[in-house]
């Protein structure tokens, strides 16, 4: 409510404004906060003092601690292929802030970073740096190159995680690299129990390829892509007619009857096979307004969308799908199966919900195609498979044998690009092709080429996961997720896979170690021989399967008499998916009492659902004796979502978008548009997003997060100016909880209910309910509040009054208690004011987090407090207003009087304005704050008066606000108008300075 003004006479004949007293005399007396605590440090070199101590130093010190409870948070290796960029900085300080909390409260912290090392992305890397391409080297130089980019790679990130304050042990000796000696035989050994327990298989079948990798892919390397272009064709195809004479209840006659189809990839019509129907859909025959034109068969649902292609139509009979399977067609190229007719097939993946309603079928570059063909049993070899297609996604001579000579245009053309160009050439002169359309839809792509893969056969190595699928969904059911609804996610993926394609046709990566028999290609995996084969490589290396003689390999039960085993055996070629290799990154881990090995929790983005989080569980539950095949290899999974720009743009170089977490810490060229903010604004922003979503970030967000930390920093400034050396405090004897005031007791309760709430969002994981309780409890309440009403009583007061050792008693609890909360977020800032606060130099978190005991929770001090805040509000109104009007320039040179009103029964709240009056004019930072009874104001007229009312709660009664110049002189000590014109100082100033010795 705002006050009215009323203006008088001036009682005080000017006396107050024409004191000759020194203001600044007594200046030496007064407590006034003194600290080394710097206000604006460079965090660069502030975080490079703390970085050791609160780093690797304390990692090593924790790891010592074996009487403590463990807590495993595994890390899923990044590629060693580049700088870090926001996604890795992101998910390595969220993994710092969740093992810091469990270090502070008492647990003994397994960390070990790792680095994927094998996979394209590297060896693309090495090739560019050498200017080679991998056709113009022999495989040991580019193993040989990659294995040194990796390691400078890991080298160069390991400096820039340190950078972002990461607690580990950095040293080489306790991170993991999947290019170890030890990782790799750990991995090998993972593998050779799912050959044991019978899940690995090799088949030529179709595989997600691509022709830019040159490499078989898992789905889980796939990306799709909405705007992917193709030039999809309607063709047509001759039916037989020499064993149906009617179809429905029309004669044929001498009609020719085609069948339609509709196909996205018109390059695999040359591997053509077969073409399926749905037996449970109705289809027609439909005649063309060009009466010389063919009948064609279709789906009766299509009819309508098929105008658009064929113009006007007319159905002159109808049949179920059941009377076409069987029937024979011929094929668009006369040499294709010139031997044998092709059929039209029964599939259940046919529908009519596009296209045509009837499927080409090529097997060899479709798993529908291909599961359809195994069901029928029409795939009893590898030699009934057509493909034509070469590991650059080309066309290769095949071709020419089953298309004849006008294949030969189509030989070493890539299938993506002119060969399918090509084809449709082709189909134009066999005079197949009805129409040409050009549609956008959804492709995969090869994540890490970004270029469109294929489908085609080649001959993989699987695992077969239907028969561990149970195990592997039995055992997520004990996994946490956060947020709870990716559980969905991960679970629809491992219900929806059936087989993984674990071989890949590089050079860079942990080999497949099967012996293949030369003669018959045959290739032999069993128990006894890999045993033989990994005690070769763990003597001599994984090096030695591509560089050592093929003798060393081949055990004796598989060798024959006389004859050398180089002309019967060859060792294999294939190297294994990456996400094997980083999927068996669990085996590592410590045991646990059960003797599994296991971590508590994984972090990672949420396209992990699809990679590492899915090929742990595959390869822990696949390779676990059965006695703990439904044992998790993690407890708890938590995911994180892309960092976008502040327009909620992917970043990329292309759009000039991206944002380094590296000039985040140490500024850009252009220091005003990028300043140095330090690793904790970096860290204090990311726990400061809702980080299970996309978060956003740019200039904006990034100075709102360090004006967060510059108002803690503040915070933690102003109580360490006021509690003084550590000398100082121990000759200062703390208030008891039971005779602290009201103020100190709701401070008290609001500090306990924040460190609630921080403890709460830490084990929830929910670190932007810490980071914005914190923020609100320095702002609001220390900042605007305590701090304010605090500073007279600690500067002015006496060193060992009762009330500045109860605001000192409160500002240790806070000191304490709110750096014990922002250390996981904030380690470099809470090392440094663990080092000002207690002279030390071992690390803040060596010192466990102990909560407030719940005595300190106050309800009634609570609502209490929030009653004389709202009186607080509405008497700061009036004051402003006075200042406004220059009346005043400071709250000081005014007095507050309460007109209590004349009640038959006493109100609470005036009750509790009464027990407490002598706390009101610290609230209102007035020098005097008074209740008067309404009958007792006199006549006298101040020179002006402000007034104003507030209900009071719970009655129908108001409080009148007087707000008037105030009656005495100013003190030149402590600044409060409370001395008498004829004393040097107010009676409290002269009290403290006659008692200070000296």
């Amino acid at each position: 409510m705002l006050a009215r003004r009323v203006q008088g006479r001036s009682f005080l004949s000017g006396t107050r404004h024409s004191s000759t007293v020194d203001n600044h005399a007594f200046a030496q007396s007064l407590l006034l906060p003194k600290t080394s605590f710097a206000l604006r440090p460079n965090p660069t070199e502030v975080e490079a003092r703390y970085r050791a101590r609160t780093s690797t130093e304390l990692y090593q010190w924790q790891s010592k601690n074996l009487d403590r409870p463990q807590f495993i948070l595994h890390d899923g290796p990044p590629y060693a292929n580049g700088d870090l960029h926001m996604g890795h900085a992101m998910n390595k300080i969220l993994k710092d802030i969740i093992n810091r909390f469990h270090l502070s409260r008492g647990s003994r912290v397994q960390y070990i970073p790792g680095w994927d090392c094998h996979g394209l992305p590297i060896e693309n890397k090495a090739l560019a740096e050498l200017g080679k391409d991998s056709a113009s080297l022999p495989p040991s130089d580019i193993r040989a190159a990659a294995h040194k980019t990796a390691l400078r790679e890991i080298s160069t990130q390991k400096a820039q995680f340190q950078r972002l304050g990461i607690m580990a042990d950095w040293s080489n000796e306790t991170t993991y690299r999947t290019i170890d000696h030890a990782y790799q035989m750990r991995q090998l050994r993972v593998f050779r129990n799912m050959v044991e327990k019978g899940l690995i298989f090799r088949r030529y079948r179709p595989v997600h390829f691509s022709p830019s990798s040159r490499s078989a892919l898992a789905e889980a390397e796939l990306v799709y892509k909405d705007d992917h272009v193709s030039h999809s064709v309607f063709v047509t195809f001759d039916l037989q007619m020499e064993n149906v004479k009617r179809f429905g209840n029309h004669d044929f006659g001498s009609s020719t009857v085609q069948l339609l189809v509709w196909t996205t990839t018109p390059w695999t019509l040359t591997a053509n096979m077969a073409i399926a129907v749905n037996p449970e859909l109705p289809y027609v025959l439909i005649r063309r307004t060009d009466a010389e034109a063919p009948l064609l068969i279709v789906a009766r649902d299509r009819t309508d969308a098929l105008v658009k292609i064929l113009g006007s139509i007319e159905i002159i009979g109808e049949v179920q799908g059941t009377e076409l399977v069987g029937l024979s067609y011929a094929p668009i190229f006369t040499s294709l199966h010139a031997s044998r007719p092709l059929k039209i097939i029964p599939a259940s993946h046919v529908t009519a919900a596009s296209g045509t309603g009837l499927v080409h079928c090529a097997p060899a570059h479709g798993a529908e195609d291909y599961h359809a063909f195994q069901n029928l049993g029409l795939l009893n070899t590898k030699d009934e498979l057509v493909c034509h297609v070469g590991s650059a996604g080309e066309f290769t001579s095949d071709v020419v044998d089953v298309v004849g000579e006008a294949g030969k245009v189509l030989v070493g053309k890539e299938v993506l690009d002119e060969g399918s160009r090509a084809v449709v050439d082709l189909l134009k002169q066999a005079g197949a092709l009805v129409k040409i359309q050009r549609i956008k839809h959804s492709y995969p792509y090869d994540w890490r080429t970004g270029k469109p893969i294929i489908v085609t056969a080649t001959s993989q190595w699987f695992a077969n996961l239907d028969n561990i699928k149970g195990d592997a969904l039995a055992a997520l059911e004990d996994v946490v997720f956060y947020p709870p609804v990716s559980r969905a996610r991960l679970t629809s993926f491992v219900q929806l896979r059936s087989e993984w394609c674990i071989s890949r046709q590089r050079v860079w990566g942990v080999p497949i170690p099967a012996l293949h028999r030369i003669a018959t290609d045959e290739a032999v995996l069993d128990s006894p021989t890999l045993e033989h084969i990994l005690s070769v490589l763990n003597e001599k290396g994984i090096e030695h399967w591509w560089e050592g003689p093929i003798d060393d390999f081949v055990p004796p039960a598989l060798q024959e008499a006389g004859v050398p085993v180089g002309d019967v055996w060859r060792r294999g070629t294939d190297t294994m998916d990456v996400w094997f290799d980083s999927g068996t990154s669990w085996s590592m881990l410590s045991e646990r009492e059960n003797g599994v090995s296991r971590s508590d929790l994984c972090l990672e983005g949420s396209d992990q659902h699809r990679g590492w989080f899915q090929s742990q569980l595959l390869t822990a539950v696949g390779s676990a004796p059965p006695s703990q095949s439904k044992l998790n290899p993690y407890g708890a999974l938590i995911t994180h979502g892309m960092v976008l720009d502040e327009k909620g743009k992917k970043m990329s170089k292309s759009l000039g978008n991206v944002v380094s977490p590296m000039t985040i810490i140490d500024g850009g060229t252009n220091v005003k548009k990028e300043p140095v903010y330090g690793a904790d604004v970096l860290r204090f922003w990311v726990a400061s997003v809702d980080y299970w979503n996309d978060s956003y970030l740019g200039s904006f967000v990034l100075s709102q997060a360090a004006e967060g930390v510059r108002k803690i920093r503040n915070t933690a400034r102003f109580i360490l100016g006021n509690l003084g050396s550590k000398e100082t405090r121990s000759s200062i004897q703390r208030v008891p909880r039971t005779e602290l005031g009201l103020v100190e007791r709701y401070i008290m309760h609001e500090l306990r209910l924040l460190e609630q709430t921080a403890l709460e969002g830490y084990s929830q994981y929910h670190f932007a309910k810490v980071s914005a309780a914190l923020n609100n409890f320095a702002n609001i309440v220390l900042s605007s509040f305590y701090f304010d009403i605090s500073k007279d009583g600690l500067y002015a007061n006496a060193l060992d009054s009762i009330e500045r050792r109860a605001t000192v008693t409160v500002l240790e609890h806070v000191l304490n208690t709110v750096t014990s909360i922002m250390a996981p977020i904030l380690p470099h800032l809470a090392e440094e004011i663990n080092e000002s606060f207690n002279e030390t130099d071992a690390s803040v978190f060596m010192t466990p987090w102990t909560p407030l005991p719940p005595e300190w929770e106050d309800q009634k001090a609570s609502d209490e407090m929030k009653l004389l805040l709202r009186l607080r509000t509405a008497v700061l109104a009036g004051l402003e207003e006075a200042r406004t009007d220059k009346k005043i320039k400071s709250s000081l040179e005014a007095d507050v009087e309460l007109l209590v009103p004349d009640l038959e029964q006493p109100l609470p709240f005036i009750e509790l304005l009464q027990r407490e009056e002598n706390l009101l004019k610290t609230l209102f930072i007035t020098s005097d704050a008074t209740l008067v009874d309404e009958g007792s104001l006199g006549t006298q007229s101040p020179e002006w008066l402000y007034m104003s009312t507030m209900a009071i709660p719970s009655s129908d009664e108001d409080l009148a606000i007087r707000i008037r110049p105030a009656q005495l002189e100013k003190c030149p000590r402590c600044w409060t108008f409370t001395r008498s014109s004829s004393d040097p100082l107010c009676p409290r100033c002269t009290s403290v300075v006659h008692s200070t010795p000296g």
